[in-house]
């Protein structure tokens, strides 16, 4: 017995195939335009790193050696910095070679407002004794900025504030 096919089946068959065959092609098209989802311009690993800190500063403390510095806002290529990850910090005797002796994470990505200013205290010092310090800036994908500018310093005692038991104002004088 043969079977015979409607007219109506073979044609939506065909509707079919060719809606198949159509998918296909605009699908294959699309991964062509898609690629590998790389938009921009590939960015060399000396642009990709934080820009250098220029603005360390370090000052004798009661307990220590007290350092500050500001966030780096950018990539040394000049885009807007989003991965800050962390600080290392490291010190040098008066001429001996830096040691890490410390890191600071940052933990404020996402956040309405982040950090802008960092302290350290390094309490492992000595009076009278000369150190030198650096700070690194890190990704968080590994980008290490060139090491900040380097603060040179002598602990010492800090100055009492002044006593207000014995401060004098000093006396005005008239304008002629």
């Amino acid at each position: 017995m043969k079977y015979a096919i409607s007219p109506d089946r073979s044609a939506s068959a065909l509707r079919a195939k060719s809606l198949a065959v159509l998918l296909i092609c605009v699908a294959v098209a699309n991964l062509g335009w898609l690629g590998c989802g790389v938009k921009s311009v590939p960015i060399p690993p000396e642009a990709a790193r934080p820009e250098k800190i220029l603005n360390l500063e370090a000052a004798s403390s009661k307990s220590g050696i007290r350092l500050a510095w500001n966030r780096p806002e950018d990539y040394a290529g000049g885009e807007k910095m989003r991965d800050l990850g962390s600080f290392t910090i490291a010190r040098s005797g008066a001429d001996g070679p830096y040691q890490k002796i410390g890191e600071i994470q940052v933990n404020d990505a996402g956040r309405f407002q982040v950090q802008r200013t960092f302290t350290y205290m390094d309490n492992a010092t000595e009076l009278g004794s000369t150190y030198r310090y650096q700070v690194i800036s890190n990704t968080t994908d590994g980008y290490h900025s060139e090491p900040s500018n380097t603060v040179t310093i002598v602990r010492k005692v800090p100055k009492p504030p002044p006593n207000p038991e014995n401060f004098v104002l000093p006396t005005p004088v008239p304008l002629r």
